[in-house]
């Protein structure tokens, strides 16, 4: 298949969606949990968290477009600044799929799917109980993407929480022992599994692959 860009503008909308959203590959799988001002919890999943960095640690994620569809996530992480995002594992991949249900905004996704809320002290966003590698954020700056109306929501990590087995002495963190997955396209959950690790690359210490 070989598509250019007027062809993929002709493709029929489902399609076009599919394959545009599985060419980057494996994404993240994440839930993002917040709360509103009346205590009414919020769960999502969300494929775009990318890191920004590790001194401060900042991490990001894209909003899509507001307007006909109200975004809770968006409206509750402006409230109080708070979000959390939590690691999807393979136990619980189709509960987590089925909060991207545009549930009415005084349902909880956490109920609804059946996921427990989790607090730490004087942090107001619930975290997943049931995640193994979770992260309570706090909202820096929003950055808007203009071309299609998407958002940029950039926060700093307040709190990580994941269990000491899976780190090592230098701080890698086993992702297929916590049996994280990742998300191919918007419905496809694949598994992780660890194929190498090499050292930090040089210049002087790299092989010779001509």
């Amino acid at each position: 298949m070989h598509l250019t860009k007027q062809d993929i503008e002709n493709t029929e909308r489902v399609r076009r969606l599919n394959i545009i959203n599985a060419i980057t590959g494996i994404k993240p799988a994440n839930l993002i949990g917040t709360i509103d001002a009346e205590g009414v919890t919020n769960l999502a999943v969300f494929s775009s968290v990318v890191h920004l960095g590790s001194n401060p640690a900042l991490l990001g994620f894209i909003l899509r477009p507001q307007g006909e569809v109200r975004r809770h996530t968006y409206e509750n992480l402006l409230v109080n600044g708070e979000y959390t995002i939590n690691h999807i594992h393979r136990s619980f991949i189709e509960q987590a799929h089925y909060t991207s249900a545009k549930f009415d905004k005084g349902i909880s996704e956490f109920t609804q799917c059946g996921f427990t809320e989790e607090y730490l002290p004087d942090f107001k966003a619930p975290f997943v109980k049931e995640s193994s590698l979770k992260l309570g954020m706090r909202f820096l700056e929003e950055i808007p993407i203009k071309v299609n109306n998407t958002s940029m929501i950039i926060g700093e990590v307040a709190h990580l929480v994941v269990p000491d087995a899976v780190v090592n002495d230098k701080g890698y963190i086993n992702l297929a022992q916590l049996e994280g997955v990742g998300i191919g396209g918007l419905n496809n959950y694949y598994g992780l599994e660890q194929i190498g690790s090499f050292p930090y690359a040089r210049v002087k210490e790299a092989p010779d692959f001509s």
